[in-house]
């Protein structure tokens, strides 16, 4: 006995889309489900015949019904492939990741294709869209991503504190110098250092040192704005940049930090310890000829604190 042909044909195409480790769904132009492969099956619990001739967003609102049609569109209208990549947009069907032991993803990464499916007459009248399980790829490169992330942070903080290391705040007072160069804003520059700070070290010892230079770091933290740059200039000195910002008002912010600095003495152990601290504030003048005269400027009015009598604020001339 024969087999019919056409059984024959929906057998191996049948065996085909159930075999491959891709998903396959085929969607007319009202975006009704056709085709829908062991794939999509096995990871939305849905089988072909809940979803065919029903439209795809009805299953899966979580699709932006308006952003999909706009992105298939050119397959209908041009047919041309479009293409999805997880970077642009981490999936387009929410499922959860097959791989739970292996993998941290809560959720399947994915690559989709869509292909215009043309008809006897030439005309696109379904598409075709292919979804790539890509978790492993996608997992990686955020692994490295974050890993940069990390490293490049390192490289900027100092390990102590948090804040910037020398280095980079130096890099951020090049720019912010040419900046206001060109712009000629009301900056500031902020020199801070912990007085008799070798007596501490000295007295209480090297981790009591440590302890306070965290202490009045997290003081610095909190009295400047998130758009200042604060960081670690190099033993017990700190310095800020403050950008955008007239003298007065950082004498004001100065002599905030000075005044917590003496009150709040910090706590080692059992140990109390009370220190202070001296600052130079220089702003912005178009007279210097380089950052590095403007850092002196603050440096010499932190010089002119420290000789004065210290726990002061100093401004530059």
């Amino acid at each position: 006995m024969a087999i019919d042909s056409s059984l024959a044909e929906m057998h191996w195409k049948h065996d085909l889309l159930g075999s491959i480790e891709v998903g396959i769904v085929v969607l007319d132009r009202n975006y009704n489900v056709k085709v829908w492969n062991q794939f999509m099956e096995n990871h939305s619990s849905i089988v072909p015949g809940m979803i065919q001739d029903k439209s795809l967003f009805e299953f899966f609102p979580e699709i932006d019904e308006r952003w999909f049609t706009r992105k298939a569109q050119p397959a209908f209208t041009l047919k041309s492939p479009v293409f999805i990549i997880w970077e642009q947009r981490p999936y387009l069907f929410r499922f959860d990741c097959n791989r739970p032991i292996t993998s941290q993803s809560e959720y399947m990464f994915q690559n989709i294709t869509i292909f215009p499916l043309a008809s006897l007459t030439g005309q696109v009248e379904q598409i075709c869209l292919v979804i790539y399980d890509v978790t492993d790829e996608a997992m990686g490169r955020l692994r490295i991503e974050s890993l940069n992330k990390q490293l490049e942070k390192m490289s900027r903080t100092d390990g102590l504190t948090g804040l910037y290391n020398r280095q980079y705040w130096e890099e951020q007072l090049v720019m912010e110098y040419a900046r206001d160069k060109r712009t000629e804003v009301p900056s500031a520059l902020v020199m801070l250092d912990l007085d008799h700070f070798k007596h501490i070290n000295d007295t209480y010892g090297h981790p009591a040192g440590d302890s306070v230079i965290k202490s009045f770091a997290n003081v610095i933290r909190k009295a400047t704005r998130g758009t200042d740059l604060v960081g670690r200039y190099g033993g017990e000195e700190f310095a800020i940049i403050l950008p955008d910002t007239p003298v007065e008002n950082v004498e004001f912010v100065a002599q905030r930090i000075r005044r917590f600095a003496e009150k709040k003495p910090v706590i080692h152990g059992d140990i109390e310890i009370s220190y202070t601290v001296s600052v130079g504030i220089a702003g912005f003048n178009e007279s210097y000829k380089s950052y590095t005269e403007w850092l002196a400027a603050a440096d010499n009015a932190l010089y002119q604190a420290k000789e004065s009598g210290r726990n002061k604020v100093v401004i530059a001339e």
